[in-house]
């Protein structure tokens, strides 16, 4: 009874109906696309430098090579920091799992190298500012799963946006 008074409505309601499907369609794929594809991912603080500035910089992370696992030593990539998830760190991988990597813990108190195994599972990242990084001299090997995207195009600042694989 009360949608037989809609007659005059009906083009206004399917306009709109038609609408409401593309924003959700549209949130949808920017929904997987940021889950499964790419991402941006904003960098800033001392840990990276001289890679990565001192300002915050914008960049996006590919997150199809991680899920295959095709993350190599060299490479930049973003993770879940492992002593507080809610946070987001920048680093790059030095060692894979069976790899033997050598580092030192204390770079401003003393020179003596130590050596680790990365086990099964987890890859070892370094800061490329070895005086002032958080990275895994301080937690040790990360898991793989916490990596969440390999960098690969610089954004922000304008001036210097391209690709960032040849940094």
């Amino acid at each position: 009874m009360i949608f037989r008074n809609l007659g005059p409505f009906v083009p206004i309601i399917k306009v709109a109906w038609e609408k409401t499907i593309a924003v959700s369609k549209l949130f949808c794929f920017l929904h997987i696309t940021s889950t499964y594809v790419i991402c941006l991912g904003v960098t800033a603080g001392p840990s990276m430098l001289p890679t990565i500035e001192l300002r915050p910089n914008l960049f996006l992370f590919e997150k199809i090579s991680t899920r295959f696992g095709k993350v190599a030593c060299g490479d930049i990539v973003g993770l879940r920091d492992p002593q507080d998830p809610r946070r987001y760190l920048t680093k790059r991988v030095v060692g894979l799992e069976g790899d033997s990597v050598t580092y030192i813990s204390d770079p401003e108190n003393n020179d003596k190298p130590e050596t680790t195994v990365v086990p099964k599972g987890g890859v070892w990242l370094e800061g490329d500012n070895k005086y002032n990084s958080r990275d895994s001299r301080t937690f040790g090997p990360v898991p793989y799963g916490l990596i969440q995207g390999k960098m690969f195009w610089k954004i922000l600042p304008l001036n210097d946006i391209g690709p960032f694989w040849d940094k």
